[in-house]
Formats: structure tokens, C-alpha cells, sequence
């Protein structure tokens, strides 16, 4: 077997949280570090893929948090490289209620059960104790329209009922990355910064794909990782971005265990899992006038093909259409074929637009929840969370470091909130190193001044030789002069 690589920093992943504290980590000078990516590809939940002609993104889709006061840092990378972007109003969805039968609901019935499920949501936000006593049974939707108005909410909405604060702090705008180049484009245009690259692809080898970490020992004189290959990666420190539903998972054993205050709050989290299935038609046959971008199917399950969107904006002419599941209809969904999916998509769509539709010619589902390198899409901490959970998930355990949008106390959920903090974690290990080098310095000279002081104790015949000398090299000469043995001198 080949002897272990030696670095100062292994990162676990090459998401927005891996690459940017990467980047962070050379820009301060620390360039011996290595980046074990388990896919062959870097981008983690952001991946774009080729379908229907056009390029879709399978994971995060959006820029969110556009227009307000403060600068989204997602938003200004697009921006510098000019990626293609479409703002995307989903104010409109709530009045576009296809019911069973194809009738769209009366705007006003709409809107009274918009209203409704509203006043509920805030209703238990306040109660603060997870079990809602407070609110009666008769507050929990049940028709098929309540049933679609409290997906929307819950599942696309949520800013409504509680401050979020990327639309507080960023703007409440959200622009849909409809660029050949994939949302992708901005983690290569990050790592091109400083990771070596040839003919437009990252050619560094620092960056080592198809790298899955099964196991991390740590200790405090450093970490050892290996890999599935049997590849060997030893290091001072390491940072762990990988998501948390990976670290919820058994991909990664921590020997030592992580300590149990860590595995109880990264439990504790919640891993959403989204879903965007996406069908390509022969000619588009649905509405694509103004604020008709998103529509609404209400069904009598929660969650069933309930949210749609054509792409008309995004790619004219495109013909694509999108319908996101979420959670347990991800699940379901993820563990049958495609054709079962199809199969279901469009008796949904028949439904809404009548018998004489024409059949998809394509269908793409991607797996985020199956994928054991993702388990799931983002995460999601429930209402009843404490602040020490957050501060526990991206607390470090030694010489591991935690990072990801998971880790966000602000952010979580978001490509920014993953950007963010892996500035935020490499700074803190930047700090980290300069106590560790700090106290390594303090340590050398508490042991070399006593001997130093011994040097004037010496005999003049000897002090000419020994003022010549570097001071690391004081012990050796009084255990050879004198009689004062090494050992000794030290005490």
C-alpha cells in the first residue's frame, strides 16, 4: 500500500461550502491542502444537467434573497461572471388552482383558504412548543384545495409566516439560473482562483474526485482519513463539509465517536428532500400568459404532484415542464421507475388540461435522498430548535471542523448559506493555527530560557564556544560539556 499523503488541511467535499473555504484557506497562505470530493464532479447540490436540449438544475435552482439592502454573495458572483438569470413571482400560484376536474378555484376561494392557512401557520409558530395544543382539528387542512394551499405555504412560502432572514437581510426577489453554464459555473469560476486549471478544466491535484471518505480518526496530534479506494490522507485539521444528511448517515465512521452533545444536535436537524421532475412534451399545450408561470394541482394527498412550473420563461420554446414533490412523495417517488413516475405525472396533467394532451417524450427524476453522498436536499431546522443546537452542529471536535448550510445560524438552506459559512469555518481555523503555531513558540522558548541561564554558570573556558552557537543547539552542547545532563538542564 502507498504511504499516506501528507497535507495541513484535508476538506471532505467540493460543494459552495468546500470550494469557498478553500479559497479562503490559499488566499492566507495555506495552499498544502487537499479536497476529496466523493462524486466525479465538483458542485455538490448544485448540478446542472442536459435535457430536452436546454440545461437544467437538478438541485439548487434559484438565487434567493435579490433587492434588499444588503448585498447576496451569491448574487454578486452571477453578476461579475453574467450568468443568465430569470426572476421567478410566485405571488400568482395561489390563483392558479387546478382542481380534479380542470376548473381553475375562484380567486376568492383562493384566497379566504390563502388567508386561513396563514393565520394557522403563525397561530403555531407562537405556541413555540411543537405540539400545538392550541390549535383545534378544525384548523388542519383537509379539502383538496387546503390541502395544495398549505403545501404552498409550508413548502415554497414559509417567508410569509416567519422572517426568514435572507429576504430580510438580502431582498425578498428570487431569480431562477436559467444559464447553459449551470448554477455550477460560479463553485468553477471560485476554484479557478486558486486551483490550478488547463483548457478550461480544474487540473490541480489537490483536487482528488471520486474520493468517498469511509473513515476519519482524530486525535490531538492530528487526523488520518481513508477513503473507499483504500487511499490514505493524514493532516493537522480537517473540515468536514459534507451535508447533513451524510453526517446522519453511516458513509462517514469518526474514530473516536463523535462526542454525543454533536450526534444529538446534527439528529436533531431535520433533512428536507425536493424534488424537481422534469418532462419534456412534443409542443406545450398549458397556459403561458403573464403570472401563469407556476400552477397548482389540488389533490386529495398532500404533496402529490402538487406544484408545477413551465420553463417557457427560463427557455422559450423549450416545452419542458417541472413538478416538485417534496419529503415523503420524494421518497415514494426516488424507489419507483421513471415510467411508474410518468405514469402518474401525466394522469395529474390530464386532470388539469383534459384526455387530449400529448404524452411526454422525456422525463429526468433526479435522487437526492438515494444518492448516500447527498441524503437529501438541504436542511431544515424545526421551529422548536434552540440556538445552542445550531452553535453544537457547527461547533469543531477537536482537530474537525464543521461546515455546510447546515451549519448557517442564518442561512441554512441556502447556496449563500453554504458559501458563507465556509469562509466563516476556514477563518476560524486560520485563528486556530495561529494559536496552535503561537503556543508551540511560547513552548519553545519556556524550555530554552533555563537553559540559556545555565550557559553563565558555565566555565569561562567554555563560554566563548557556547556564545557562538544557535540556541537550539544549547542542549546538545551542555549534555556533551558538562556535567549537567540533558534531561536535568530541561528541568
Amino acid at each position: 500500500m502507498d504511504s499516506p499523503t501528507r497535507c495541513s488541511v484535508i476538506i471532505v467535499g467540493a460543494g459552495a461550502s468546500g470550494i469557498s473555504a478553500a479559497k479562503v484557506l490559499a488566499e492566507n497562505g495555506v495552499t498544502d491542502l487537499v479536497i476529496l470530493e466523493a462524486s466525479d464532479r465538483i458542485g455538490g447540490r448544485v448540478r446542472k444537467e442536459n435535457f430536452g436540449g436546454v440545461s437544467v438544475e437538478l438541485g439548487a435552482g434559484w438565487i434567493a434573497g435579490v433587492g434588499g439592502k444588503e448585498p447576496n454573495p451569491v448574487w454578486e458572483l452571477a453578476s461579475k461572471s453574467g450568468l443568465r438569470t430569470c426572476f421567478s413571482d410566485y405571488s400568482n400560484a395561489r390563483y392558479n388552482i387546478y382542481d380534479r376536474s380542470g376548473k381553475i378555484v375562484p380567486s376568492s376561494i383562493a384566497a379566504d383558504s390563502y388567508k386561513k392557512a396563514v393565520d394557522s401557520a403563525i397561530r403555531k409558530l407562537n405556541t413555540q412548543d411543537g405540539a400545538f395544543s392550541s390549535i383545534t382539528e378544525t384548523s388542519s387542512p383537509k379539502s383538496p384545495i387546503e390541502l395544495a394551499i398549505d403545501f404552498i405555504l409550508h413548502d415554497f412560502e414559509m417567508a410569509e409566516v416567519e422572517p426568514i432572514s435572507t429576504y430580510l437581510d438580502y431582498g425578498d426577489r428570487e431569480f431562477l439560473v436559467a444559464d447553459e453554464r449551470g448554477y455550477e459555473f460560479l463553485l468553477y469560476k471560485l476554484a479557478e482562483t486558486f486551483l490550478f486549471t488547463s483548457e478550461g478544466e480544474i487540473a490541480d491535484p489537490r483536487l482528488k474526485l471520486n474520493k468517498v471518505v469511509r473513515e476519519l480518526q482524530h486525535s490531538r496530534n492530528g487526523v488520518t482519513v481513508t477513503a473507499e479506494d483504500g487511499c490514505v490522507y493524514e493532516a493537522n485539521y480537517v473540515i468536514l463539509s459534507v451535508s447533513i444528511g451524510v453526517l446522519q448517515s453511516d458513509l462517514i465512521s469518526f474514530r473516536p465517536p463523535l462526542p454525543r452533545w454533536k450526534t444529538e444536535a446534527i439528529e436533531k436537524c431535520d433533512v428536507i428532500v425536493y424534488t424537481k421532475i422534469f418532462l419534456k412534451f412534443p409542443h406545450k399545450f398549458w397556459p403561458c400568459g403573464p403570472g401563469q408561470e407556476f400552477f397548482i394541482y389540488a389533490h386529495e394527498r398532500r404533496g402529490y404532484y402538487t406544484f408545477w412550473q413551465h420553463m417557457e420563461n427560463a427557455y422559450p420554446g423549450s416545452n419542458i415542464l417541472v413538478v416538485t414533490l417534496t419529503n415523503g412523495e420524494s421518497k415514494r417517488v426516488e424507489a419507483q421507475s421513471n415510467q411508474e413516475t410518468l405514469k402518474e405525472a401525466m394522469e395529474v396533467l390530464r386532470d388539469m388540461f383534459g384526455p387530449n394532451i400529448p404524452n411526454a417524450i422525456d422525463i429526468l427524476v433526479p435522487r437526492w435522498w438515494s444518492n448516500r453522498f447527498q441524503r437529501g436536499s438541504y436542511s431544515n431546522y424545526p421551529i422548536v430548535s434552540s440556538y445552542q443546537d445550531v452553535q453544537y452542529v457547527k461547533a469543531p471536535v477537536g482537530r474537525v471542523f464543521f461546515t455546510g448550510e447546515h451549519t448557517s445560524e442564518n442561512f441554512s438552506g441556502f447556496v449563500h448559506g453554504g458559501y458563507l459559512t465556509g469562509i466563516d469555518t476556514s477563518k476560524a481555523l486560520l485563528e486556530e493555527i495561529r494559536k496552535e503555531n503561537k503556543r508551540e513558540s511560547d513552548s519553545q522558548a519556556f524550555l530554552l530560557e533555563p537553559l540559556l541561564a545555565l550557559t553563565g554558570s558555565l566555565a569561562l573556558t567554555q563560554t566563548d564556544s557556547v556564545s557562538t552557537l544557535h540556541k537550539c543547539d544549547i542542549p546538545t552542547q551542555l549534555f556533551l560539556s558538562s556535567n549537567v545532563g540533558l534531561s536535568e538542564a530541561i528541568l
